[in-house]
């Protein structure tokens, strides 16, 4: 593998690829959804995710108002929805009838019944770091999937299909080929690791 000399380019948010997911919360007696790539998994016990919201956004209002949002996770054929989500503000677009909701067990955190996955959220915390955005802690207290969208009763990604995005040049992609299965694709690396460490001993 040929490697060339690495350049520096900025101190952005380089981590590709990207969540795609819609937050859903009730505001002012209306459920809205925005779309949010900055998202993600803090710890699997207690289950805790993060999503991260310009302060400007009509959701951030809601969530704070019901301490609860969801994280929805829609499939490469929401793309023009999913999009539109992000585009218009719930402050000057009513977006209640953009997807059918329905509740979980917290009542008041609205959930895309269109989506193959979606995680209902209790409120922890909300964390400024002095920028733009404000990030918001919650713990999953349910997650939700059709059965078709399930493999041994855990979401499939093929299945899924979900939508993953590519910062500061904004696309939208779908997910590849399997690759190999976590720990195990690497054992191979492991043993010959260990087969040379014994042919070395052995010439000592």
């Amino acid at each position: 593998m040929e490697s060339g000399e690495k350049k520096a380019i900025g101190a952005k948010s380089y981590l590709y690829p990207m969540p795609t997911t819609l937050v859903g919360a009730n505001v002012k007696g209306k459920p809205n959804y925005l779309t949010v790539v900055f998202c993600g998994i803090v710890q699997a016990s207690p289950p805790m995710i993060a999503v991260t919201l310009g302060k400007i956004h009509y959701t951030n209002e809601g969530i704070r108002e019901n301490q609860c949002f969801s994280v929805n996770i829609p499939s490469r054929h929401m793309v023009e929805v999913t999009d539109y989500c992000g585009i218009v503000s719930g402050k000057r677009e009513d977006k209640s009838e953009v997807f059918e909701t329905y509740y979980g067990k917290l009542k008041k955190a609205p959930m895309i019944r269109e989506c193959p996955v979606n995680l209902e959220c209790r409120l922890v915390d909300i964390l400024d770091f002095g920028g733009a955005s404000e990030v918001f802690v919650g713990e999953i207290i349910e997650s939700y999937a059709e059965e078709r969208y399930l493999c041994n009763e855990i979401p499939d990604i093929k299945k899924i299909e979900p939508i993953v995005f590519s910062m500061y040049d904004n696309n939208y992609w779908g997910i590849g080929e399997h690759l190999g299965k976590a720990w195990a694709a690497g054992k191979k690396l492991g043993k010959i690791s260990n087969e040379k460490r014994a042919e070395n001993d052995e010439g000592k």
